[in-house]
């Protein structure tokens, strides 16, 4: 069984930074990719980054370009893949989420491309 579990968010002071955490099990990581999304209530969910579960294919939004980092480490029957975001921001305060797609083709942060979803962790950045 699939599963994706989120740590590592808390309040934080703008500038700050945090690292969160997607542990998956249950699924061997190969030709699927990875990505961070994350949910402000009233706003349309918003992709944050993505990688390949062999460390390529990495992409970010325009909104955390230079600032969020996506990294991996791949291991039998699950990993690790770690959000690394400095000097934060108010705006980035939202419910982090990762997401699982078994086949990247071109998935990118198109959220309906995701096929296994976490339930998220919290990050509040104050001003």
């Amino acid at each position: 069984q699939v599963k994706l579990v989120e740590s590592g968010g808390d309040s934080v002071q703008a500038g700050g930074s945090l690292r969160l955490t997607c542990r998956v099990t249950g699924y061997t990581l190969s030709s699927n990719c990875i990505a961070w999304f994350r949910d402000v209530p009233g706003k349309e969910r918003e992709g944050v980054a993505a990688i390949g579960a062999r460390g390529g294919r990495i992409i970010y939004s325009d909104s955390v370009k230079g600032r969020f980092t996506i990294s991996l480490d791949n291991v039998k029957n699950g990993g690790n893949v770690f959000l690394q975001m400095d000097n934060l921001k108010p705006d980035d305060t939202a419910m982090y989420k990762c997401a699982l797609v078994n086949y990247c083709d071109g998935a990118g942060l198109t959220v309906a491309r995701y096929n296994y979803w976490g339930q998220g962790t919290q990050v509040t950045v104050a001003s």
